[in-house]
């Protein structure tokens, strides 16, 4: 097989680092890697706090401060107090924040200020296994708070969280979970809202799971304010067929940043209502803070809905690895288990025997017990530290200066989708849906809108969206990464305006033009001959 025929089959990732690495040593303009999804900005506030808690927690532990044994953190009066005089003598705007939350209501912690302060101080220093296993208390009510707020319109939900490590553990657990229960069995019919994260389009198609894929394929709109990616009716009434037993959407999507607007969320509720209400639907709302009045499905159709979040873009903590999965309290899941044939509740009953004589046992339970194999479920949990630390970035989302940390997230991403665009000569996305965290540009059609469309049928002839993208990044150190296997179009490609300083994305436009002028005057010579 040739280079060309290998490059052609890598997977939009691999691509990415095979011209990383092609490129790395080379002269010329600085690399402007933008198909990385990686975030350049983090929060200070909340990391600061969990630092200065950390610090507090130590001397907590210790009787002399030469102690190189040091005891764990009990109960002990007078905690509270210690820990505001500490504040007080690191003054700092993490002190300020911690001390906010010390003296909020008992409602936003779902606990006695002293006893969350307690269990904090016993969760940063990591000292002892998660207990309980699916959520540490101090975290639960704090974690529940942002979710609602969120993502989820401030609705009043009864649900249950199970803090993970990052979204992409958690997306493994759910099909697993899955799987394990037999709500979904190999060769399943199951539905992908399209375009999606390129994983979510190749996990079904591995030998364990092999479903039978149903696309629901978003539809570009243009409008007079702005671009935006609906779905058709005649794509989400794909739903109605009872043979499609689970949906899964990234919402807002992954290239397009596209949120779901009201009119198609209410009509999937309609779909449930009337038709499908043993649909299982899982959506990955990772993004959903990007946009400033954003709605989950699980919002809309709490019984029917898993969902799946990550801190990681957000709050720029890709390496924290920290997600959570929701699932409502009464849900479709746990009534379909019950309803299984009798030959498939034995084998799950002989599955999660070991545990279960301890409990009723739920899927939100089941999902703990598969993320360690049942047998290590006692010791199942993610990292007391980790989930100190989603309790800070919940907390920190929640209060006031968290409000403001959102508005500058989010007019950093439009600062710098508006200076791309403005180069490039487009229209900006429908900006009430578009989170700007990505965005997902046709590259033909933007080449028929500069050049003609007879360039364009010249270009579309001659390369491939894989060798342009190849010829970008070795002449003009400009990385894209194509996303045809994220179920868009053929020649759309996903630009990051999450991981480059703002003013490189204009450089990203001018470097992007330069190249296709160049091709178009060589054209141009081609046709005078």
């Amino acid at each position: 097989m040739s280079e060309d025929q290998t490059i052609e089959q890598l997977s939009p990732f691999e691509l990415s680092l095979y011209l990383e690495q092609k490129i790395k040593d080379s002269k010329g303009s600085e690399l402007l890697n933008a198909g990385r999804g990686n975030p350049n900005w983090t929060a200070p506030t909340p990391r600061a706090a969990f630092f200065l808690l950390g610090q507090f927690a130590v001397q907590e532990t210790l009787t002399d401060s030469k102690d190189l044994l040091a005891k764990q953190i009990k109960p002990q009066n007078q905690r509270l107090q210690r820990f505001k005089d500490f504040l007080q003598a690191h003054p700092s705007p993490a002190a300020t924040f911690l001390h906010q939350i010390i003296t909020e209501q008992q409602a936003i912690l779902g606990m006695p200020v002293d006893d969350w302060l307690t269990a904090m101080c016993d969760a940063v220093i990591g000292d002892n296994y998660p207990a309980p296993v699916r959520c540490l208390a101090p975290v639960e009510q704090p974690l529940k708070n942002y979710l609602t707020k969120e993502l989820f319109a401030s609705q009043s939900l009864d649900f249950d969280v199970f803090p993970v490590e990052g979204g992409t553990a958690g997306i493994c657990y759910l099909f697993d979970t899955l799987l394990n229960t037999k709500l979904l069995q190999s060769h399943d019919r199951i539905a992908l809202f399209l375009p999606t994260f390129a994983p979510y389009l190749e996990i079904p198609k591995l030998p364990v799971f092999n479903f039978d894929v149903v696309e629901i394929r978003a539809h570009k709109i243009q409008r007079d304010n702005g671009v935006s990616y609906e779905y058709p009716t005649t794509e989400l009434d794909k739903l109605r067929d009872p043979r499609v037993k689970a949906a899964f959407v990234v919402n807002p999507s992954n290239p397009t940043a596209n949120a779901m607007n009201d009119q198609n969320i209410a009509y999937i509720q309609r779909i449930v209502q009337t038709d499908r209400s043993d649909l299982m639907l899982v959506t990955d709302d990772v993004y959903g803070t990007f946009v400033p009045k954003f709605k989950s499905l699980f919002a809309a159709l709490p019984y029917n809905t898993v969902c799946l979040y990550s801190f990681s873009k957000y709050f720029g903590a890709t390496g924290w690895r920290v997600g959570a999965i929701a699932v409502n309290q009464e849900n479709v899941f746990d009534e379909l288990m019950l309803k299984l044939p009798t030959a498939l509740v034995q084998e799950l009953q002989q599955r999660y025997e070991a545990i279960s004589s301890e409990q009723e046992l739920h899927f939100i339970d089941l999902l703990v017990a598969d993320s360690r194999d049942i047998a290590l479920n006692h010791a199942a949990g993610l990292s007391t530290v980790a989930q100190a630390m989603i309790a800070l970035f919940s907390l920190y989302g929640v209060l006031d200066e968290g409000r403001e940390y959102k508005k500058e997230v989010m007019n950093i991403c439009h600062t710098r989708e508006k200076l791309l665009f403005d180069t490039l000569g487009i229209k900006q996305p429908l900006p009430t849906w578009d989170t700007a965290y990505y965005c997902d540009i046709d590259l033909a059609k933007w080449i028929a809108g500069r050049y003609g469309q007879d360039f364009r049928q010249y270009v579309t002839d001659k390369w491939t969206p894989t060798q342009l993208l190849v010829k970008l990044a070795e002449t003009e150190h400009v990385m894209l990464l194509k996303t045809s296997p994220f179920g868009s179009d053929t020649w759309s490609v996903r630009i990051s305006l999450a991981n480059l300083a703002t003013q490189q994305y204009k450089q990203i436009g001018q470097r992007l033009i330069h190249l296709l002028d160049s091709m178009y005057t060589e054209w141009e010579k081609q046709q005078q001959k």
